[in-house]
């Protein structure tokens, strides 16, 4: 018999939401001189939860790990086309699908953050700002895709999956719950990131990242 069980942790949920206002933040104040200090800040939290993301893949709850996730090719193969005939089958977890959208966003955000971030601190050439742009675009694209397949997937399963990440309960057997919501881990992660946005220099130098001889240099230019 089937019931309402938990099957996202705390952590797993805070993350996802952090994650996806974080990316939204600094796709908007990307092109901005005037938001500068808030876009790094935003991106400097993208990478900071994917690190968070990435240990907890391996030491969180049974379906927030990596290896509750990994399927072979043909796992994936079968389920795309179970989706086609619009009978899919349900996975407790993240499904084959999902399963690609997670490690791409991650990949993607991990590729996002570090080419900014080098950018900023003016390593490299127009390829290094090019990289950044086109991992950012890619990340877009795949949060759009992922979109996509959770509602498709809701309709198919006849499941709210965007509610599910918000309550952390599926419909499933009382046995294939998970027994802790992990909510000192949650409440760790918040604090740090609440600490983090506080103590940033929003509004001065953004964190360093530009030296005092360049803002001279732009200085003089403006005299």
């Amino acid at each position: 018999m089937t019931e309402r069980i938990l099957v996202w942790d705390l952590p797993t949920r805070l993350f996802h939401w952090l994650l996806a206002a974080s990316f939204a933040g600094a796709w908007i104040t990307g092109d901005s001189e005037r938001w500068r200090d808030l876009h790094l800040m935003l991106g400097y939290s993208v990478a900071g939860l994917i690190v968070f993301r990435i240990l907890w893949g391996f030491v969180g709850s049974r379906y927030a790990r990596f290896r509750s996730f990994l399927f072979r090719p043909s796992e994936l193969a079968a389920y795309l086309r179970s989706l086609v005939a619009r009978s899919p089958r349900h996975y407790l977890g993240h499904n084959p699908a999902g399963s690609v959208a997670i490690f791409l966003l991650l990949a993607l955000g991990l590729v996002t953050a570090l080419s900014g971030w080098a950018t900023y601190q003016e390593l490299g050439g127009d390829w290094l700002e090019e990289l950044h742009e086109g991992a950012a675009v890619a990340m877009l694209a795949v949060v759009g895709v992922h979109i996509a397949g959770v509602l498709v997937s809701s309709l198919l399963h006849r499941e709210n999956l965007v509610r599910s990440m918000i309550t952390g309960r599926k419909l499933g057997e009382p046995d294939q719950g998970i027994a802790r919501r992990y909510g000192v881990v949650a409440a760790l992660l918040l604090a740090l990131g609440t600490a983090f946005w506080a103590w940033y220099p929003t509004g001065s130098d953004g964190g360093g990242g530009v030296s005092a001889a360049h803002r001279s240099d732009d200085d003089d230019e403006r005299v």
